[in-house]
């Protein structure tokens, strides 16, 4: 069985606080793309990280770098420092539609959740409930009858197949991973 219906949009990140008096706001940037703020025609707007059903739509009139990791954003509609206030702790979205494309064999982190795992030998291990980003790499949580929890890290090797169309992913855990008990 596939995973849910995915998601519409992809978030980029989370307004911290006004900057200055013209109405810019200071977003902690969420995204592995902020560079690509700077073109986006459109962002959406809403007070959850995970509910996206009540979103406002807004033109983007400007973006920048600011302070290493936060961007500054210009809103078509929030002109000076009061309404720019109204956005505080605001998370900022993209369209899926917009985002940026992917290469053949990436996918994106919210794909991977829900989807069957099985090892090369054609075992059940569960489906993927979790990710855990580390920094040096992703560690797939994995849940099912027989094992329980197996984290699994996502690199090439172990993670052998992702096929979001049929809702499965494919892997070759090294000996000792997968208890014996």
């Amino acid at each position: 069985m596939p995973p849910a219906e995915s998601p519409r949009y992809l978030i980029l990140g989370k307004i911290l606080r006004p900057h200055g008096v013209r109405g810019e706001v200071d977003m902690q940037v969420m995204t592995d793309f902020p560079e690509r703020l700077k073109s986006l025609e459109k962002v959406h707007l809403g007070l959850s990280e995970t509910d996206t059903t009540r979103l406002k739509t807004y033109r983007v009139e400007g973006a920048r770098p600011h302070k290493g990791t936060d961007y500054l954003l210009r809103l078509q509609g929030i002109a000076d420092r009061d309404a720019a206030d109204t956005l505080r702790n605001y998370f900022v979205f993209v369209s899926l539609d917009d985002a940026v494309p992917l290469e053949d064999d990436e996918v994106y982190l919210f794909q991977v959740i829900g989807l069957q795992v099985e090892t090369m030998t054609g075992e059940n291990l569960g489906r993927v409930v979790d990710i855990i980003e580390t920094g040096a790499n992703d560690v797939y949580v994995i849940q099912g009858a027989a094992y329980g929890e197996v984290l699994i890290p996502a690199v090439n090797g172990v993670v052998i197949n992702i096929d979001v169309e049929a809702g499965m992913m494919k892997v070759d855990p090294p000996p000792g991973l997968i208890s014996d008990e």
